[in-house]
């Protein structure tokens, strides 16, 4: 089970150490294994002790990361998004060793200095050389709202970085293990995506049927994902519009914004015209993402 870090700010490598191994790890510690995190925290929290053996600089870097603008986090699913990214090497680093291994990450604050634990994926990515010196390379992040992956105060923008480990043949879980045979190197600064605590909205429309001319009461409710107690909970004070889409017609137009109240519902009045759907439409943030409710029908008689 994964282990949400306790302190604030801590250093690039304790917390990646901080990613805590999933129970069915193998023992073995070469790039080959199913998670790969414990020897990448080791590498990099060596790379960062100055009174103990280092990992050498490996020359490597990277560029032209790719990732989704927005990832919606439940409650409790596992959610996966898909990064890519070039790597770009030294004619002596060997991409398509099996004791080679490059990683997406997504970080809060600085890489060397994360304020928040960085968010990596269950494998590393797949490098694909495209020519003696550069590989293009695809990788997962992996994040478990139901583990204690994020609080809510991590909801807003992410920065985009990588890492590369070459292992040279050395293993981490060896007698003889020799650090300062194992190249390493990490970079920052590479794109940005928001992660976002994922929304609902509902909308009810009463009485139905109802009058030409009578009032319609529109209720509804906005909420959206608490990372902590892994529950859905009202979001407060939020402008959501009041759309209204005619029967036979598949436009939406405004008929008014209200604020949410303090428990994130939703409260108005209209008067009844014709047939048609209401629905409540909110326009998002950067810590929670857009959503429409789905049309209420009212026949209006």
């Amino acid at each position: 089970m994964r282990i949400r870090a306790t302190v604030a700010a801590v250093t690039g490598a304790l917390a990646l150490s901080a990613l805590a191994v999933p129970a069915a790890q193998a023992a073995g510690g070469s790039a080959a294994d199913d998670d790969y995190r414990a020897d990448v925290a080791r590498i990099a929290r060596a790379a960062t002790d100055r009174a103990a053996g280092q990992p050498y600089d490996l020359n490597v870097s990277f560029s032209g990361f790719k990732v989704a603008k927005a990832v919606k986090v439940g409650t409790t699913q596992h959610v996966s998004t898909t990064v890519s990214y070039t790597l770009t090497h030294d004619a002596d680093v060997n991409v398509k060793s099996g004791d080679f291994l490059s990683a997406p990450v997504l970080y809060r604050g600085t890489m060397q200095a994360p304020t928040s634990v960085p968010l990596m994926g269950n494998k590393p990515a797949t490098c694909t050389a495209t020519s003696a010196t550069t590989a293009t390379c695809t990788g997962k992040i992996d994040i478990y709202p139901g583990q204690d992956d994020l609080l809510n105060s991590d909801a807003g923008t992410w920065k985009g970085g990588a890492l590369a480990v070459d292992f040279n043949g050395q293993d981490p879980d060896g007698f003889d293990f020799d650090i300062t045979k194992v190249g390493y190197a990490e970079q920052g600064g590479l794109g940005s995506t928001l992660i976002q605590r994922n929304s609902t909205l509902t909308v009810d429309a009463t009485p139905e049927p109802v009058k030409k001319g009578k009032t319609l009461t529109i209720t509804g409710k906005l909420a959206r994902a608490n990372w902590e107690t892994h529950k859905y909970a009202g979001y407060t004070n939020q402008p959501v519009k009041l759309q209204f889409r005619k029967d036979g017609t598949t436009t939406y137009t405004d008929v008014k914004t209200i604020k949410t109240d303090s428990t994130g519902n939703l409260k108005t009045t209209v008067k009844a015209g014709v047939d048609g759907y209401y629905r409540y439409s909110f326009a998002g943030t950067s810590t929670t993402p857009a959503v429409n409710a789905k049309g209420d029908f009212v026949d209006v008689q």
